[in-house]
Formats: structure tokens, C-alpha cells, sequence
């Protein structure tokens, strides 16, 4: 059995958590200047804010947002692998409370009905997968209000066709993408149970824009709904032109026979997601 400090996840987590508010991927970066190429003039000003924007933010150690979400992390903990000094929960935890604190990142969690502010971000949100080996995988996402806001699951029919999945993420998007600052990445979760779909369209966005689904249905399917959805002409900060999406990321999973839950994910250009494995 291979042993973790929990120190080490302690301080590891609060460096994700200033770096995922400060710098854009890679990924969008690059998505960023190969729409440049094919943009109109507007579209092509916009662009070029929002990468101006993201040179600011990482030489200044600045937030690219204002709004520096609620804390979402997604682990896979492998079985031959412990975590020492306390638990795992408690490590992410207090990472991110210190590296929310000492990044200068906006608080945002509150409570439900009072609406006052916890003061600091607590409790993150945690989804753990239990995999083989003894590997620490931890991707942390500061989700903004916008993406959650904007998205949907729907129970579609047992027969479900690409036109039922097309109109449903295209009509998604088109009412939502306004207001989560476009261009966005879109995350689909197909089948599985109702909480299991809305869990797999984010987790479909932890995919780089630039990995191909294996599948080649699914890849063309993702390339298909990326054309529809730029077709829409919102561009890039609402502002028209014909990058609305950024990329489109599909997670399938087994269903019951009677039902095809279907659940999408919008979220904003900046993505701010970072990774560590320990």
C-alpha cells in the first residue's frame, strides 16, 4: 500500500486552486488563435480581448474572472493508495480554503436560503472514483454561477435519434449562451441514470479540446453538434461572429431500457480547470 501525506495534497490543491483561477489551458489558448484565423472583424476583436485578457491575468497573478466559482473537484483514488495526517476529504478541503485565501480568489459559497456567505468557499465539491493502482488523480474546476445556470437534463425516449440530441443541445445553447460568455465548451452526458448524465456532461469537459473521442460515431457526433452550435452566429462575447462553441465533449454511459437520460453542460471559454496526479 503506497501512503500519501496529506500535507502534500494540502498545499498541491491550493497551488491548483490559484493556478485554475489565473491561467487559461493551454487548450483554449490555442482554440482561441486557430478561430482567430477564420473570424469576422468583430468576432476577431472579442478574440483578441479575451486572450489579452488571459496574458493580464497570468502576468499579473490576477483572477480571469470576478467570479471565482464554488470549488469542483473530481478524484480518482486509486485502491493500493492511503492518505496520512487525515483524510482525503479534509486535505481538498483545507487546500482549497488556503489557496482561495491566499490567491485573493472571490468566496462564493453561501447558504441556500439565507444567502449569506460562508467567508470561505467551504465545503468544495467533491466527486471521488475509486480506480485501480495506487495513483492520486485530482482535477479541480471553478465553476462559475452561468455554467450551472445554463445547463439542463432531460429524460428523453428509449428511441431517441441524433435529431432528438441535436435539437435538445442546440435549443440548450442557443437560450443559454448569452449569458455564459461565449464562445462556450458544451459537455453531453448520454445514458446512465439522471444524476449520473449530469455528472458525466461535466466530466466529458475534462477532455482537452484537443483529444478525439475514440469512438468514431461519437468523435463525428461531437464535430457535428460543434458545427450546429456555431451556426447559431451568437460569437464570440455575444457579440456575433462564428465561433459560439469552442469544442463539443461526449460521455456515454449504460441506460435502462425505458428511458435515455440526456444531460448538457455550458460552460464559459475560460474552462478554468487544472490537474494533478501524486
Amino acid at each position: 500500500m503506497r501512503t500519501i501525506p496529506a500535507r502534500t495534497i494540502v498545499e498541491e490543491v491550493a497551488a491548483m486552486c490559484i493556478a485554475a483561477n489565473r491561467c487559461l489551458p493551454p487548450d483554449i489558448h490555442r482554440a482561441f488563435l486557430r478561430h482567430l484565423a477564420t473570424e469576422t472583424p468583430l468576432g476577431k476583436e472579442a478574440l483578441r480581448q479575451l486572450i489579452d485578457n488571459a496574458e493580464l491575468s497570468g502576468n499579473l497573478g490576477l483572477p480571469l474572472c470576478q467570479d471565482c466559482g464554488l470549488a469542483v473537484f473530481f478524484v480518482e483514488k486509486g485502491e493500493d493508495v492511503s492518505v496520512t495526517g487525515m483524510s482525503l476529504r479534509q486535505a481538498i478541503n483545507e487546500g482549497m480554503v488556503r489557496g482561495y485565501r491566499d490567491g485573493f480568489l472571490r468566496k462564493s459559497t453561501c447558504d441556500p436560503f439565507s444567502r449569506v456567505n460562508r467567508g470561505d468557499n467551504t465545503p468544495a465539491v467533491i466527486h471521488f472514483d475509486v480506480v485501480a493502482g495506487n495513483g492520486l488523480r485530482i482535477v479541480m474546476n471553478a465553476e462559475g454561477a452561468s455554467a450551472d445556470n445554463a445547463s439542463q437534463v432531460a429524460m428523453m425516449p428509449p428511441d431517441m435519434s441524433w435529431e432528438h440530441i441535436r435539437d435538445f443541445v442546440v435549443g440548450c445553447v442557443s437560450r443559454a449562451c448569452h449569458d455564459v460568455c461565449a464562445p462556450v465548451l458544451v459537455g453531453i452526458g448520454v445514458g446512465g441514470s439522471f444524476e449520473l448524465a449530469a455528472l458525466n456532461a461535466k466530466k466529458a469537459l475534462l477532455r482537452s479540446l484537443d483529444d478525439v473521442h475514440p469512438v468514431p460515431n461519437v468523435a463525428l457526433m461531437e464535430e457535428m453538434l460543434m458545427e450546429a452550435l456555431n451556426k447559431l452566429g451568437t460569437g464570440p462575447l455575444g457579440l456575433g461572429g462564428r465561433t459560439t462553441c469552442l469544442g463539443v465533449k461526449v460521455l456515454t454511459a449504460p441506460c435502462h431500457p425505458a428511458s435515455t437520460p440526456l444531460a448538457v453542460y455550458v460552460q464559459c471559454h475560460c474552462a478554468r480547470r487544472r490537474e494533478i496526479t501524486l
